[in-house]
């Protein structure tokens, strides 16, 4: 059974950084690529951030360009959203799924898959 488990989410002060993680069981983590999505209270799902296999090739949404980087750790099972520059904006519930192949410019929540149960991030102004 495949799980993916998100942590490191939290309340920081604007400008702050945080450090997401997930890890995923039950799967060969290398095959897949991953990504980062982002609920926000009352919005939908958007796509934050994508990597390929290898972690060679990425994609980020347009308003998260420069202050977050997404990486990955396949020895470890472990996907990575480094967060920077926070803004009271960035306030969501952060998810990490598994998409089949990476998808060059754009992210789309309709291909990804094995949904993990979301971490906390609060950026206080």
């Amino acid at each position: 059974e495949v799980h993916l488990v998100e942590s490191g989410g939290g309340l920081v002060q604007a400008g702050g950084s945080l450090r997401l993680s997930c890890t995923a069981s039950g799967l060969p983590f290398d095959d897949y690529a991953m990504g980062w999505f982002r609920q926000a209270p009352g919005k939908g799902r958007e796509g934050v951030s994508s990597i390929d296999f290898g972690g060679h090739s990425t994609f980020y949404a347009d308003s998260m360009k420069g202050r977050f980087t997404i990486s990955r750790d396949n020895a470890k099972n472990t996907l990575y959203l480094q967060m920077n520059s926070l803004k009271s904006e960035d306030k969501a519930m952060y998810y990490c799924a598994l998409d089949r192949v990476f998808r060059y410019g754009v992210i789309r929540e309709a291909d990804f898959h094995y949904w993990g149960q979301g971490t906390q991030v609060t950026a206080s102004s």
